[in-house]
């Protein structure tokens, strides 16, 4: 799989059946008789044979091919294996690069040993081959991008045996080794459902999180959750952790709250010191949906989700797009604010777990007409156009890679 992308180290995800000793030669498209290798790496039980290969020496804006070789022996694919590198973007400087980003939240993989539903939980994975015949440069994952079972959560090898058995498929193949993958995670890939701060095991959870993700960092300062951030382009995307430091749902005695006071002022500073033209915050639960109903803040953190949306207002952030799962439904929100621009949020979801049919009765009064979608689908967000007229164009898709909508988002229209 590949993972996070910098302009001069990319790094690769692989996992083995046994222990076995890795190495990976790549080298720039645009000159193929020069190749460089990785250091070796060799996969233990310990770590679920899974190693994070970091390439380096590259050069910004370039695409690579590269080859897995497994004790020695080169791995052979059915499509090409290429990575790329971003390009470098200044304000003013230059004009920003187009991109393409998938997203997507909710991927159950159905298993026999453990799921006892007279109907399976999840199907149509042919999502997945849907999302790489599109070739996108980069994917965020949204949470719940696996369903840890009662059999898993309490123990490191449980985590372990989830993300091998759903990381297994066929279906995603293509899609891992092809398009650089960032993720952030919900309850089901955390622990137990709606589980929040006093789940016994999050640290596990989070230690298996960076064994089967290559996200850049894991933490804010490293000190605890999944929370990081990253840039391509003139977009700079901020991956919030609502689990960690979150308070019980059913909390009375004190104020609720999903993020907590450090990753929120953290949060705070980073936008305003981003100088993107797009400003994506990335969240596992819906922010803007003001309907108190299962896991949106305004229901589990009523207060918290004022400071947040004041905060937006009164720094006047330009820019500002977020983009959510969880809710089994997909959506397009918009919440007006009286001389300031629009806040719209994408709620994606699901992938592959089973929908929730019932949204269409959640009176979210925020929803944009035509948007809402009740059955498996991702979403492909394309940023184009020159750097006085750039432009967001949202398209959801269907398992089957049917287009079920589009949006544009200008960010002239997103600046105070």
């Amino acid at each position: 799989m590949l993972g996070a992308a910098a302009a001069r180290e990319v790094c690769i995800w692989v996992q083995t059946r046994q222990r076995a000793s890795l190495r990976i030669a790549y080298w720039d498209t645009a000159f193929p008789a020069q190749r460089w290798w990785s250091d070796s790496a060799v996969t233990e039980p310990t770590t679920g044979y899974t190693a994070h290969m970091r390439l380096d020496g590259l050069l910004p804006g370039r695409v690579y091919g590269y080859q897995l070789f497994l004790n020695g022996e080169p791995v052979s694919f059915p499509y090409p294996l290429r990575f790329r590198t971003p390009p470098l973007w200044q304000p003013g400087s230059s004009e920003p690069p187009n991109f393409r980003l998938a997203v997507g939240s909710c991927a159950y993989i159905n298993d026999s040993l453990t799921d006892r539903m007279e109907h399976p939980y999840g199907g149509e994975y042919r999502i997945f081959e849907s999302i790489a015949s599109l070739q996108p440069d980069l994917m965020l994952w949204l949470g719940d991008n696996v369903y840890f079972r009662q059999t898993d959560w309490d123990s490191r090898t449980g985590m372990i045996a989830r993300y091998t058995h759903d990381r297994s498929i066929p279906e995603l193949q293509r899609l891992l080794a092809t398009v650089h993958h960032y993720a952030i995670w919900d309850d089901h890939d955390y622990g137990p459902n709606d589980s929040d701060r006093s789940f016994l095991h999050k640290h596990t959870a989070r230690d298996v999180f960076q064994l089967f993700w290559c996200n850049p960092t894991y933490g804010i300062d490293g000190e605890g959750g999944i929370t990081t951030a990253f840039s391509w382009g003139d977009a700079d995307f901020f991956l919030l952790d609502d689990r960690f430091w979150r308070t019980p749902n059913r909390l009375r005695g004190e104020r609720r709250t999903l993020l907590g006071t450090r990753q929120l002022h953290w949060l705070r500073d980073a936008l305003i010191s981003s100088r993107a033209t797009w400003k994506i915050i990335a969240l596992g639960g819906q922010l803007l949906n003001p309907v108190p109903a299962f896991e949106t803040y305004a229901n589990c953190a009523p207060e918290e989700r004022e400071e947040l949306l004041h905060m937006l207002e009164q720094e006047r952030i330009s820019g500002v797009v977020i983009l959510s799962g969880d809710r089994h439904f997909t959506e397009l929100s918009r919440l007006e604010r009286p001389g300031l621009y629009p806040l719209y949020e994408l709620t994606v979801s699901p992938l592959t777990a089973s929908p929730f049919a019932a949204a269409a009765q959640e009176p979210n009064p925020l929803r944009l007409p035509q948007t809402l979608v009740t059955e498996r689908n991702f979403a492909l967000l394309e940023f184009t156009g020159p750097s006085t007229d750039r432009a967001l164009h949202i398209r959801v898709y269907n398992s089957a890679g049917n287009l079920l909508w589009e949006r544009t988002l200008r960010a002239a229209e997103l600046r105070p």
